[in-house]
């Protein structure tokens, strides 16, 4: 008995099915719509924290398991197994590093063990990008980007893949320079978009069609003032806006609630902890969204509230597709599992 998996680094995974945000929003939207119709399984995240408080977290790091199965078209199992470390950057390394194995869902056997780091970072932003373009209003044109890091760069590539209107971008980052790298850097990537590098958010949240949070903070930064008509808040990290600004929203959105729920970080998900969302306050899940079973943005004025916590199988649907556009290539390298 004999079996071989097939191993793809960094490089080739990302020409196969990352570097191109259109088909990963693609590859998200259909894991959304499966995960909304129950063509998939989705257990709890599970996360071994160093330390012993959520800011310990974010200085020692975690390591989450998210495990999987894709039901429809890419008919794959399998887990993403990614650590963080936020004090990488001192050492010259990235801050998120992941691995995705996929295993056949008949026999369960592994097929594929894949780099999947890039792949992570742009599932994410291609939630978010899926986020505006159901939920934002059709002529956004000034968004607000909170949190410099990686993320904040697929975020906006994604909000300009799906909204070509946006042409001002306002970026601020707790260290400044961070901003204005990022302006630096994107401003020759989009020349067509004016990127602004601000030290305070305030202002440029009260111009904002779109904002979109991803940080690592503890407390709230932005604030229901800040919030005009139309807006649509998109909380893809932590506890970054108040409780008073998702009860201004007329529509909350979330990719799981039961994911939400469990990891327990978000500005929602810590309402619901203190009674003050219930389960039926919240008007859909994205996937029902986009598959038409709930409306989604419905008028210029609403303001939408969307959170994710993220799914493995969002990056299982990337990864296979990369995974079977490998064995039709002769992409990647076999190995020996059972010999």
């Amino acid at each position: 008995m004999s079996h071989e998996i097939l191993f793809l680094s960094d490089k080739q995974i990302n020409s196969l099915a990352a570097d191109s945000m259109p088909d990963v929003i693609h590859d998200v939207e259909r894991a959304l719509t499966l995960y909304a119709e129950g063509e998939c399984l989705v257990p709890d995240k599970a996360v071994m924290r160093w330390g012993t408080t959520p800011e310990d977290e974010n200085v020692y790091g975690r390591i989450n398991a998210m495990g999987g199965y894709l039901g429809g078209e890419y008919n794959m199992a399998g887990i993403k197994w990614i650590g963080s470390g936020p004090m990488n950057y001192k050492k010259g390394l990235p801050r998120a590093s992941v691995t995705v194995i996929l295993n056949d869902p008949d026999t369960k056997l592994p097929l594929c063990i894949s780099d999947g780091t890039k792949v992570s970072a742009m599932r994410t932003g291609a939630a978010g990008g899926c986020a505006v373009k159901y939920l934002a209003r059709k002529d956004a044109s000034v968004m607000t980007i909170i949190g410099a890091g990686a993320q904040s760069r697929t975020q906006l590539l994604a909000a300009l893949t799906v909204r070509p209107s946006i042409k001002t971008v306002y970026i601020n980052d707790v260290f400044f320079d961070r901003a204005e790298l990022f302006a630096e850097e994107q401003g020759k990537l989009y020349p067509q978009v004016k990127i602004i590098p601000v030290e305070n958010p305030e202002q440029a949240c009260r111009e904002s069609d779109i904002i979109t949070t991803v940080t690592l903070a503890n407390e709230p930064i932005v604030h229901e003032d800040w919030i005009k008509k139309g807006c649509l808040m998109l909380n893809m990290a932590d506890f970054e806006f108040t409780y008073e600004c998702v009860k201004k929203a007329s529509k909350i959105v979330v990719d799981t609630w039961v994911g939400i729920k469990h990891r327990m970080i978000s500005t929602v998900a810590l309402m619901a902890r203190d009674g003050l969302i219930k389960d039926e306050d919240i008007h859909a899940q994205l996937g029902d969204v986009i598959s038409g079973k709930k409306p989604g943005r419905e008028n210029d004025d609403e303001i939408i509230y969307f959170n994710a916590v993220g799914m493995g199988i969002e990056d299982l649907a990337v990864v296979t597709r990369g995974y079977r556009k490998a064995l039709e290539q002769g992409i990647g390298t076999k190995l020996a599992y059972w010999e």
